[in-house]
């Protein structure tokens, strides 16, 4: 055996350096202009790859890391409340066009202005884009012109998720049954935040709020965090994305109101739905089922009601952001950086 290994080993010295002695030769008959020319672009491509390798988008966490990692700064009760004036989620102010066209200048400056074009536009106008919509649809902080538009969206936009999520019906179930047994007491359980609602009570348990990982949370919730990670359109990287649990009790009426954006779809996995709920979106109702997916553009006024009775006990739905389908992946790209947490 180790004379057979010798010999193969010999045979690939001899190999190695044939191709070395190949290539020498083949430098050797170019033309001067030639090999400077590979030259050259072998350093553009160098330079390229190392400005592009400085700033990766931030992956999830492992749970492990999680689990031994302390809680983010700023996360109290599973919220993230901002910390700056300057937030782009939150600002809306006079100056955040100007901000956001700085980080997308920014961000051409590292990478590219290909494909900015829609983004360019939309930063460019945005002003005109929000105060002229209808009030039907009317994002918040930020609108990307030129995106087909519905109140709902088929099962079929984001199939591979979709799928994905409803396989693990039962495995978030289960998660969620664990962490509602802490509601046996009157006191909000820790990791839980109670919402404005004009009656009832609707309260939500956040693994990702705001593109900022929760990690109290997502270790009472392993697995189901593990699940986002294998998610190809979940939102994680930017300050529109958000992952968490919504219970609605009975009796409970949300205002209507309209998401941030519309760069997103909002995907509602039925956990627990009782008859009498419904959700509304651009006017059009629709009821959740349990272990199906319903997706929908939050952008549209819509709102959601609980109108069974105590014994009917809550709605509850696993609630996660996707990408738009139409929304391109250099344009994703660009959006993360654009809207990072704390930009």
């Amino acid at each position: 055996m180790s004379l057979e290994w010798l010999a193969a080993w010999g045979w690939s010295l001899d190999g190695l350096r044939d191709c070395i002695a190949a290539g020498i030769q083949s430098v050797r008959d170019c033309d001067t202009t030639a090999a400077v020319s590979v030259a050259c672009l072998l350093a553009l491509f160098v330079w390229y790859c190392y400005h592009v390798g400085r700033e990766q988008p931030r992956a999830y966490a492992s749970v492990n890391a999680l689990m031994q990692g302390p809680d983010a700064a700023g996360l109290q009760n599973g919220f993230v409340y901002c910390q700056s004036a300057e937030c782009v989620r939150c600002s809306h102010s006079e100056g955040l066009n100007q901000k956001l066209y700085h980080n997308l200048q920014e961000y051409a400056k590292r990478y590219s202005w290909s494909g900015m074009g829609r983004i360019h536009k939309g930063i460019r106008e945005q002003g005109r884009y929000l105060s002229s919509r209808p009030s039907i649809q009317k994002p918040e902080v930020f609108f990307l012109p030129d995106l087909p538009t519905a109140p709902y969206f088929s099962r079929e936009a984001q199939k591979h998720d979709v799928e994905l999520l409803e396989r693990n019906f039962q495995t978030i179930l289960c998660e969620f049954e664990g962490l509602y047994k802490a509601f046996s007491n009157c006191s909000l359980p820790q990791g839980w935040k109670m919402n404005s609602t004009p009656s009832g009570e609707w309260v939500t348990f956040y693994l990702v709020n705001q593109g900022v990982c929760v990690p109290r949370n997502c270790r009472k919730c392993p697995r189901t965090y593990r699940l986002l990670g294998s998610l190809r359109t979940c939102i994680g990287n930017n300050v529109f994305g958000n992952a968490c649990l919504s219970v609605l009790s009975p009796g409970t009426v949300i205002t209507e109101h309209y998401g941030p954006t519309n760069i997103r779809l909002r995907c509602h996995l039925g956990l627990k739905t009782p008859s009498g709920c419904e959700l509304v979106v651009g006017g059009e109702p629709q009821c959740w089922a349990e272990g199906r997916c319903l997706l929908f553009d939050d952008s549209f006024l819509h709102t959601a009601f609980h109108e069974g009775s105590a014994e009917d006990g809550p709605r509850v739905v696993f609630m996660v952001d996707l990408w738009h389908p139409h929304v391109a992946a250099a344009e994703r790209q660009a959006l993360d950086f654009i809207f990072a947490p704390g930009r």
